[in-house]
């Protein structure tokens, strides 16, 4: 049998430094400056640049990257294992220069990039002197449905010259660059065909960051972004003209996948908080771990959070393999973001008033939960899209065995 869900002796002890520098190390530097009382956001700036170049120094940098790009060299399927473990602390992903948007920003570069591209933008993102954006949705249109998009760059001479409206632009403030999806060839017989990628630098004359949107969450850096005669070199064209859609394509696969891997660290924290607060309260008899009711929402979300482990471990597995891997990820992207609302919304009614305050790091939890339902596509779209590639199957195949996983049962 070829089936085998461990790890090489190598990635297990990668994964487990890794656990072990969150919690010894971050986790304790957060607390000690979290307790002080004069403690300032310069304090705090501080404390992420040094934790920054400490995760360098100790080579948990670029897991996401090869190593001829100055990564880890994990395939996607260790990477699982390694983002789960980062996400279980607050800018985990982020202290290892493996936080969105950049990820997904670093990977498109590496595969799209001219080697003028890679020397002036994606060098300083693996570095960490820099972040970037990635600017493609838009207020005016589903962002469902890249096809719509109303953004335009029209060539004038050796430039593009970029107009449109852009919102949740997610990194915009404080980047150095954007990566925007405009579209350049409105007439193109095939609709994918119409848009195509620029990297903007955001100190371009033209380029306006109206404001950081406010959320159900507060802000956190999904801005609103004018495009006014924004110029760019020809040089700045990211990829094949109109190849934009088939870029957003590439980078939003593995990212929605790397998406997942985070949240599973999120579900497990908050099952573990679940855990914790059910075995140590005593109300009505008993303790909250000796209830029936309580013990479902354990059960309930241990089967759930299995479920998605295996659903991200077997697409991880099948990008890295270069197999098809759409139907998985759509899969595991719904199933999962949907597994993070359910879990973190239980321990927070298991904790009560607690879990509702924000004494209690929950509520903040499922504030962030709420959007993983609808970022990197709708679950309605997703579904849409797995009962597609379903009925395809059948009726090419005369089986759904192909649109399941394709596994061997």
């Amino acid at each position: 049998m070829a089936i085998d869900f461990s790890f090489s002796e190598e990635v297990e002890q990668a994964r487990a430094n890794i656990r072990a520098f969150m919690r010894d190390t971050v986790k304790v530097r957060y607390r000690e400056l979290s307790e002080a009382n004069d403690s300032t956001e310069k304090d705090w700036r501080g404390l992420i640049k040094s934790l920054r170049e400490e995760a360098k120094a100790r080579g948990f940098w670029l897991p996401h990257m090869p190593e001829e790009a100055g990564g880890m060299g994990l395939g996607v399927t260790a990477l699982a294992a390694v983002a789960a473990e980062a996400a279980r602390v607050p800018y985990g992903p982020y202290i290892m220069n493996a936080h969105a948007p950049d990820e997904g920003n670093m990977h498109t570069l590496h595969h799209f990039a001219t080697e003028y591209q890679r020397e002036k933008y994606l060098q300083p993102l693996l570095d960490g002197e820099v972040r970037s954006c990635f600017s493609m949705t838009e207020p005016e249109v589903a962002g469902s449905d890249p096809t719509l998009i109303q953004t335009s760059a029209v060539e004038d001479g050796d430039e593009w010259v970029i107009n449109g409206h852009k919102w949740f632009t997610s990194g915009a403030r404080g980047a150095s660059f954007a990566i925007v999806i405009a579209r350049t060839d409105p007439d193109a017989d095939i609709p994918q065909a119409r848009n195509s990628a620029f990297i903007v630098d955001c100190d371009t004359p033209g380029f306006e960051l109206v404001r950081d949107i406010e959320t159900m969450a507060g802000s956190h850096n999904h801005c609103e972004v004018r495009y006014t005669d924004v110029r760019v070199p020809k040089a700045n064209l990211l990829g094949e003209r109109g190849g934009g859609h088939k870029l957003g394509q590439v980078r939003l696969g593995p990212a929605r996948l790397a998406h997942c891997m985070r949240w599973i660290g999120e579900i497990e924290m908050a099952l573990e908080m679940l855990i914790e607060r059910a075995q140590n309260r005593f109300a009505h008899g008993s303790l909250l771990s000796e209830k029936q009711s309580i013990q479902w929402m354990m059960s309930d979300s241990a089967m759930e959070l299995y479920a998605a482990k295996l659903m991200v471990l077997h697409a991880a597995y099948k990008i890295e393999q270069g197999m098809e891997f759409k139907q998985e990820v759509s899969m595991a992207k719904h199933h999962v973001a949907n597994t993070l609302w359910r879990v973190v919304d239980r321990a927070v009614q298991v904790h009560g008033a607690l879990g509702y305050s924000t004494d209690s790091p929950l509520s903040g939890m499922l504030q962030q939960a709420r959007w993983a339902r609808f970022a990197d596509g709708a679950d309605e779209v997703h579904q849409m899209r797995i009962a597609e590639i379903l009925m395809r199957t059948y009726n090419e195949d005369g089986s759904i065995n192909g649109a399941v996983g394709g596994l061997p049962l």
